[in-house]
């Protein structure tokens, strides 16, 4: 019995003993480690050391024209894409995928409500066509047109509504003046991007007024206030513009000012819509302008000119634009666009 305890004794102080040594050998490395750390601290502060961040990621933004999704590109969904609004972007979905942000002008509401104004080119797309846009990629498209009131006011605001529900961001209309104004900012990967979108086609009875929906008007004052808040706010500013002469191959003298106003006042990259029809692309100052992107969606199949466009692959990386590379597009006979 006697002998059995001491056995016991003996074990209790051995792992005890065992026990202590590894808490001091703990202490020890843990107290040198906080030494090592501190003489690190202090040279980097003595020789001024800066340790780099790490370079933010690259972005993709993806910019087309034109998209129109009724009249003679409806049929074709209900002919040849069995009602399935996917049908207009099937061939090349899987390329505008590879976008982070992909824009583009969108001509007329998407509503079932409102009555046509009259013209015989008024359009109105069908509500289920957000499924389209949606499946394409599309999270931020403008609503800044000649065609956003073709069915009035009560669709152009269930437009907003609708494409809201959708996920989908819009710039240069809203329910009020700041909405229709203000910039969207799209914040990917460290940096902030800002959109904003204008027109001067239409009537200036549709802009957007204290509490009242309506559109963002291209007026000169009003474009540069704009645009330099929208640069102190963001990294990037990219402006849309709906503008122009349609089917004209050459900027007017009003889309070359414009378009420079904006880039002087801190733009970094101009997309004009409204021609059908692509038009020069051209750098100015630090900024970049692409007059008219042409046709992306679009039944004007009367013309090879409106049967193509632009799509504008733009890399942005540390909070600018590294490359921009214009990609051509065209038009198939069921009006969907193509790489070729």
């Amino acid at each position: 019995m006697t002998l059995s305890l001491n056995k016991k004794f003996s074990s209790f102080w051995f792992i005890f003993i065992l026990s202590s040594l590894a808490v001091l050998i703990y202490i020890f490395f843990v107290a040198e480690i906080l030494h090592f750390k501190a003489e690190i601290s202090q040279l980097a502060s003595s020789q001024n050391i800066i340790f780099p961040l790490k370079e933010k990621e690259t972005i993709k933004v993806f910019l087309v024209g034109d998209v129109m999704l009724d009249r003679g590109v409806e049929l074709m969904v209900q002919q040849y894409g069995a009602r399935d609004w996917t049908f207009p972007f099937a061939k090349i979905s899987d390329f505008l995928r590879e976008a982070d942000i992909l824009f583009c002008n969108l001509e007329g509401p998407i509503s079932n409500k409102g009555q046509n104004v009259g013209s015989v080119y008024s359009f109105r797309n069908n509500p289920k066509a957000l499924e389209g846009l949606r499946y394409a990629g599309f999270n931020i498209i403008s609503v800044a047109n000649n065609h956003i009131f073709d069915y009035g006011k009560e669709a152009m605001e269930d437009t907003f509504k609708r494409l809201e529900e959708a996920g989908i961001d819009y710039i240069g209309g809203g329910f009020s003046e700041k909405e229709a104004y203000s910039p969207r900012i799209k914040e990917l990967k460290g940096t902030k991007i800002a959109f904003l979108a204008f027109t001067n086609l239409g009537s200036e009875k549709w802009k957007a007024k204290a509490t009242q929906s309506g559109i963002a008007w291209l007026e000169r004052e009003r474009l540069e206030k704009e645009v330099k808040e929208a640069k102190e706010k963001a990294d990037l500013v990219i402006v849309s513009f709906h503008f122009g002469k349609e089917y004209s191959l050459e900027p007017t003298e009003d889309q070359i000012a414009f378009s420079k106003m904006a880039i002087e006042a801190g733009t970094d990259l101009v997309v004009g819509h409204h021609p059908h029809v692509i038009q020069r692309l051209e750098k100015y100052r630090e900024g970049y302008i692409a007059y008219s992107l042409g046709n992306f969606v679009f039944d004007q199949g009367f013309s090879e000119e409106t049967m193509r466009g632009l799509l504008l692959k733009v890399i942005i990386r540390d909070g600018k634009i590294k490359e921009i590379t214009p990609i051509e597009v065209k038009l198939n006979r069921f009006f969907q666009p193509e790489i070729k």
